[in-house]
C-alpha cells in the first residue's frame, strides 16, 4: 500500500514549493545621480541583464521597482538627487520605505541600500549625505564608488562624509581604457557582493545568492549547507525500523535538497527536470545503489538484533548516498558555470554531467 501510494510528481512539486519559500525575495535600493553607472553595476552583479531587460514600475515619483521573472530580486532605483527640491523627494521616499519595512512580511522590506557615487566627480553632494542619513535609519547602507580608476584619497573622503554607511567599496563594473591607453579591468565586485551578503538578513541571503552571478563561492557555501541538513534528515530516515520504508522517506528529503540547490544556484525550478535528476540516482549508479539499499533493508527483516543493526547500517548508507547525491550535483553545477552563464546551460547538459559525477562518487 505504501509503495502504491507514493507519488513522485507530487513529492517534487512539494519540494519545489519548499525551495521557493526558503529562497524568498531580496530587495535592494540603489541610489545615485544620473550617469554614475547604476544600470551597468546592476547588470554586472546580477543575472539576466537585469537593469536592461527587467520590468520596471514606479513606486514613488522618483523611484521605480525593477523585477524580472525567475530572478528572486527587486531593485528599487532611486533618482532625483540632482533636483533642488531633493528633500521633498526624500520625504516621499522615506514614507514609502517606512510603509514597506513596517510590513509583517520580511519579503516586503527593503533589505540593503547601495549609494553610488562616481569617482570621476571627486565630490560628495549634500543630497548624497542627506540620503545616506535617511536610509541608514531603516537599512544597512553601503557606499559604492563607481568608475574607480585612481583613488587619491577619495575613498577616505567619502567615508568621512558618510560615517553611517556600513562600508565604502570602490568598484569598476566594466573595463576602461584611459587616455594614455592603460586598461583598467573590472574590480571590486566580489568584495561588494561579500559585504552585501553580510548586511542582508539571513532569510534573504538565499535569494541574493541566487540572483548574483559574481560569487560562485557563496552559491556553493549555501548549497553545502542544504546538503548538510538533508544528510541529517536522511540519517533518521535510514534508521527507520520498518523494512523498505526509508526509500519513501528518503526521496522527499533528497528531492527537497535538489530543489534547494537548484534554487540557490539561480536555475529554473522545473518539475520534469527534477524528476529526471532524481531518477538519475538509480540509473547513474546502477546496481551499486540498489544493492546497498536492498541489502540494508533485508537485514531489517531479521528478528531481534537484526532490526537494530540493519537500521544503523541503513542510516549510514542513507547519509552516504545523500551526501554523494548532493555533492555531485554541486560539483556538476560548479563545473558547468565555469564555462557558461547559468541561463545558457541546458537540462540535458546538467543531467549528463551529474550522472557521470554521481557514478564516480558512489563507486569510490
Amino acid at each position: 500500500m505504501q509503495q502504491n501510494s507514493f507519488d513522485l510528481g507530487k513529492t517534487v512539486e512539494e519540494a519545489i514549493d519548499k525551495a521557493l519559500k526558503a529562497r524568498g525575495i531580496c530587495n535592494i535600493l540603489i541610489a545615485g545621480k544620473t550617469g554614475v553607472g547604476k544600470s551597468t553595476l546592476i547588470n554586472a552583479v546580477f543575472q539576466g541583464d537585469f537593469a536592461t531587460t527587467g520590468q520596471g514600475r514606479p513606486v514613488t515619483k522618483e523611484t521605480r521597482k525593477i523585477t524580472k521573472p525567475g530572478i528572486p530580486l527587486a531593485i528599487y532605483d532611486t533618482r532625483g538627487l540632482e533636483i533642488k527640491e531633493f528633500k521633498e523627494t526624500f520625504t516621499e521616499l522615506e514614507n514609502f520605505i517606512k510603509n514597506e519595512n513596517s510590513n509583517t512580511e520580511p519579503e516586503r522590506h527593503i533589505h540593503v541600500a547601495w549609494l553610488c557615487i562616481s569617482e570621476e566627480s571627486r565630490r560628495v553632494e549634500d543630497a548624497e549625505i542627506e540620503l545616506c542619513k535617511l536610509l541608514s535609519n531603516y537599512m544597512p547602507v553601503i557606499g559604492v564608488i563607481t568608475k574607480s580608476s585612481s583613488d587619491n584619497g577619495f575613498r577616505n573622503d567619502v567615508q568621512k562624509l558618510l560615517p553611517l554607511s556600513k562600508n565604502i567599496m570602490r568598484i569598476n563594473s566594466l573595463s576602461q581604457t584611459l587616455d594614455d591607453g592603460h586598461i583598467i579591468k573590472p574590480s571590486g565586485l566580489q568584495d561588494l557582493v561579500d559585504i552585501t551578503m553580510e548586511a542582508i538578513p539571513e532569510g534573504q541571503q538565499n535569494a541574493f545568492v541566487a540572483s548574483q552571478k559574481i560569487s560562485m563561492k557563496q552559491k556553493k557555501n549555501k548549497a553545502h549547507g542544504i546538503v548538510a541538513v538533508a544528510v541529517t534528515a536522511s540519517l533518521g530516515a535510514g534508521a527507520s525500523p520498518i523494512p523498505f520504508s526509508d526509500a519513501f522517506i528518503l526521496v522527499p528529503i533528497q528531492a527537497t535538497m535538489l530543489a534547494g540547490i537548484t534554487a540557490v544556484f539561480g536555475l529554473d525550478l522545473n518539475k520534469s527536470f527534477l524528476i529526471a535528476l532524481i531518477s538519475a540516482t538509480v540509473t547513474g549508479a546502477g546496481a551499486t545503489v540498489l544493492g546497498k539499499t536492498i541489502f540494508t533493508n533485508l537485514i531489517k527483516l531479521i528478528p531481534g538484533a537484526g532490526t537494530i543493526v540493519g537500521g544503523a547500517i541503513s542510516a549510514a548508507t542513507a547519509g552516504a548516498l545523500t551526501t554523494a547525491f548532493g555533492e555531485a550535483y554541486i560539483a556538476t553545477l560548479s563545473a558547468l558555470t565555469k564555462e557558461k552563464v547559468i541561463s545558457d546551460i541546458t537540462n540535458d547538459e546538467i543531467l549528463k554531467e551529474f550522472k557521470d559525477r554521481f557514478k564516480r562518487k558512489n563507486e569510490k
